[in-house]
């Protein structure tokens, strides 16, 4: 299909599927276009002498002075030669430049296109071949790794130009960068925003590729907005709330669920690059943090710090998700971190990053064991292997349907058309169980699922369970192959901090408070589980 001038820039078959319909009352007022930059400048306007965003170093940026910034930064892009539809890639950790360069970009026209901090060189080539990415926003060192030099010897026919928004060598700096744009008149950045629309791609996201190679999740200024203003309100936030972002921006709960629905709502950004409990105990309270996200092994981790020897009492929002979060934690969150409002959360890549919440209102049984109900305006359904939508309480695959869901993969229509319906409903791959009143419980990846002796095991509910024993920190379990019964669970466990434990102990407990089939016939204790940079555990690794 032909993709006019104002889209992302697509090789010839790629499928847009059928746009979701709005009514003007499906948005709240606004003075402006419902694309990332113009309602973020909107914000910029309204919450002018609010701290908008304060890096690690203590660099400040005012709302007031984020319109410029980010200005100065698209200016920079278009004397690059950076046109509407274009892809820029960004391979970098948390910071100040990562926003700016991101809203420039997306004000220059242009879709983002985020890279997860632990790729090595071959991983990376691959996303920047396949996005078709004209330049590289990166830096020139993080955590040991160079990330200019190990792209050396890739195939990248479309990259024309690296920039460092850190450190030297293998790029243009950053700040001889934004020179570039001296030359270019403000009427033609004005002239930028004025042809960017509310249908046109801001951004491609691409999966782990657990399954296979990534794939990028295309989706629009429009569809993030949407999202994110329900998000926010559901979630909570409010003007000058003080907004840490541990989660990498690379991944929706960072960029999407952190610095975007921040801006929406006058909250001030904290970017962290690299999590470490005292760091983050101490800068909670330097800085008079107030909103805390992140999955669950964040919390576990300051709960098993020197968290007591710090003022915390500025926390006010925290949000998590997983397959399952121990109730456990959500009662030590509030009782012994003193979060006052802890929320759970579903939702990915392929939805603009969020699909339910669970609300303030519900009880801590609820936000625990639950992952919340659908935001307004979005459809979900749980059905068999043969696509008949399933009772209450019955598990089965959740579809889900509404303006989060994306338009497609990039250049890739067989994904795309196996992924989504004719009737928009996408295919998420989680089991889950929904309760009467519509709350969901995810338990499990169709794919971590395993049978024993013909009985469905699923790893999330054998961590959950797990988890209430008063030495385990952290568990993962995955199956391993048996003789007799096909598969058996093994489970990996963290203890909790001087607590004792053997894994003869564990499993002579595990048999006392589980059905057999689920009991693990083996258990390895590690001092951690190998985690990814947005805080998930790493199953494949240990089944290596």
């Amino acid at each position: 299909m032909a993709i006019p001038r104002r889209h992302v820039k697509q090789e010839p078959g790629f499928a847009r599927r059928r746009p979701v319909r709005y009514s003007g009352d499906d948005w709240p007022v606004a003075e402006n276009k419902h694309t990332i930059p113009h309602m973020v400048f909107a914000s910029a306007r309204r919450f002018a002498d609010i701290e908008a965003i304060r890096g690690e170093d203590g660099d400040t940026i005012l709302y007031r002075d984020l319109e410029p910034r980010v200005r100065e930064a698209a200016a920079a892009f278009l004397s690059s030669g950076i046109e509407a539809g274009d892809r820029v890639a960004i391979w970098a950790p948390n910071s100040v430049e990562w926003i700016i360069a991101a809203l420039g970009a997306q004000t220059a026209g242009a879709a983002i296109v985020p890279l997860n901090t632990r790729l090595k060189g071959r991983e990376a080539g691959y996303i920047l071949r396949t996005s078709g990415a004209r330049m590289l926003l990166t830096v020139s060192e993080f955590l040991g790794a160079a990330y200019p030099e190990m792209l050396r010897g890739e195939d990248l026919p479309d990259l024309q130009q690296i920039v460092l928004l850190g450190g030297e060598g293998g790029g243009v700096g950053w700040g001889e960068f934004l020179k570039r744009g001296a030359a270019i008149p403000p009427s033609a950045i004005d002239a930028r925003l004025d042809a960017l629309g509310e249908d046109d791609v801001c951004d491609i996201l691409f999966t782990s590729g657990t399954t296979g190679n990534p794939k990028g999740a295309v989706t629009t200024h429009r569809q993030n907005i949407w999202v994110y203003q329900r998000y926010s309100e559901t979630y909570g936030l409010r003007p000058a709330d003080r907004f840490l972002i541990i989660n990498p921006f690379f991944h929706s709960f960072g960029y999407k669920a952190g610095w975007l629905a921040a801006f929406l709502t006058g909250c001030t950004v904290l970017p962290h690059a690299v999590f470490g409990a005292e760091d983050v105990l101490a800068r909670i309270e330097r800085e008079k943090v107030s909103v805390l996200p992140g999955p669950p092994t964040i919390y576990q981790s300051l709960l098993a710090a020197n968290y007591r020897a710090h003022d915390l009492s500025s926390l006010r929002l925290a949000i998590t998700g997983a397959a399952s979060v121990p109730v456990s934690l959500v009662e030590e969150m509030r009782t012994e971190l003193g979060i006052e409002t802890v929320l759970t959360a579903y939702g990915l890549t392929e939805t603009c990053g969020v699909v339910t919440m669970c609300r303030k209102e519900d009880g801590v049984e609820t936000i625990a064991s639950t992952a919340g109900r659908p935001l307004d305006g979005i459809e979900i359904r749980i059905v068999d292997d043969g696509g008949t939508t399933l009772p209450p309480g019955e598990a089965g695959e959740l579809l889900v349907r509404g303006a989060g869901v994306m338009q497609g993969y990039f250049n890739d229509p067989a994904a795309t058309a196996e992924a989504i319906d004719g009737d928009g409903w996408l295919r998420t791959g989680d089991i889950a169980v929904q309760d009467a009143r519509g709350y969901i419980r995810i338990t499990d990846r169709a794919k971590d699922i395993f049978i024993v002796g013909g009985f469905n095991a699923y790893p999330a509910e054998i961590e959950n369970i797990l988890a209430q024993h008063p030495a385990i920190a952290q568990s993962a379990v995955i199956g391993v192959p048996d003789e007799r019964l096909g598969e058996v669970p093994k489970a990996f466990v963290v203890l909790r901090p001087g607590a004792q434990a053997t894994p003869e102990a564990i499993t002579a407990w595990a048999r006392e408070n589980m059905a057999n089939y689920k009991v693990p016939r083996s258990v390895e204790i590690r001092d951690a589980l190998p985690l990814n940079a947005a805080g998930k555990v790493q199953k494949f690794l240990l089944r290596g």
